[in-house]
């Protein structure tokens, strides 16, 4: 199933994990939601992670963003090793070096989308890049909008609002967690093809987790998990060819 590469693609790593594991409980409770799992995440390059409902893809995502501890095995953000990292050393890594967009937006309702979208940025006491700050609100869309608070804007405005707010301080990479599970189909749309030419016009690296196989396809790479552990992958996805893959592992689910 899997196929060809891009031509041209950067080999440049922005995360990786190596023999990655995630122990819950012990004895008879002990639950295994990642089984040393192995996967590098390039920059300039958007990917999906897929798989059925406690398959470990959020894990996955949680373990290398450094949102979560892992049992065993190593997450590299870049040259940095997050198993050697203390509380404070962490938290710094994350702010600087990581952007996040959740299902649920996350937005102050106090504050203007602007304020919102600098707010990570004020908080770490750095001034934003005028010239990358206006791109990133030109290309989401949100130039007439910036004076309005969450209140005053719909589901995908503030959405956008949390895309230009993950890419406004330029992290090295941006991880999204169903990113689109709370939009109608046109705003989901709209805020994936924003996604997806932050990478390609901007050159920022995405992974997302997502069960939507449409959603997926807007991704260069699409990797699937199924018990804890990275089972497939497709290069220049199609939805049509994501549902097909995923038929198979729940045909596989049903008869094991």
């Amino acid at each position: 199933m899997t196929t060809t590469p891009t031509a041209g693609r950067t080999t440049a790593v922005a995360a990786r994990a190596t023999e990655l594991s995630k122990i819950y409980g012990q004895g008879e409770t002990r639950v295994v939601a990642l089984d040393r799992v192995s996967v590098e995440f390039r920059q300039a390059e958007f990917t999906a992670i897929m798989g059925p409902s406690g398959s470990g893809k959020s894990t996955l995502m949680h373990c290398v963003a450094g949102l979560d501890t892992f049992s065993s095995g190593s997450v590299r953000v870049g040259e940095t090793e997050l198993g050697s990292l203390k509380d404070k050393q962490l938290t710094k890594l994350r702010r600087d070096k990581i952007g996040f967009i959740f299902q649920a937006f996350n937005l102050l309702p106090t504050l203007t989308a602007l304020e919102n979208i600098t707010l990570p940025m004020d908080i770490a006491g750095r001034r934003p890049d005028k010239a990358w700050l206006e791109k990133v609100i030109e290309m989401v869309g949100l130039s007439g909008r910036l004076s309005h608070r969450p209140s005053q804007l719909s589901g995908g405005q503030q959405q956008r609002v949390a895309v230009a707010r993950a890419l406004a301080s330029r992290p090295d990479i941006i991880f999204g967690d169903e990113p689109t599970g709370n939009l109608d189909s046109r705003s989901g749309a709209e805020v994936l093809g924003f996604l997806r030419n932050s990478v390609r016009e901007l050159g920022q690296t995405v992974v997302m987790v997502t069960h939507d196989p449409v959603a997926a396809a807007y991704a260069d790479r699409v990797v699937f998990l199924a018990d804890g552990r990275i089972v497939d992958e497709i290069h220049g996805p199609t939805a049509d060819a994501v549902l097909d893959l995923m038929k198979q592992f729940d045909a596989k689910g049903r008869t094991s």
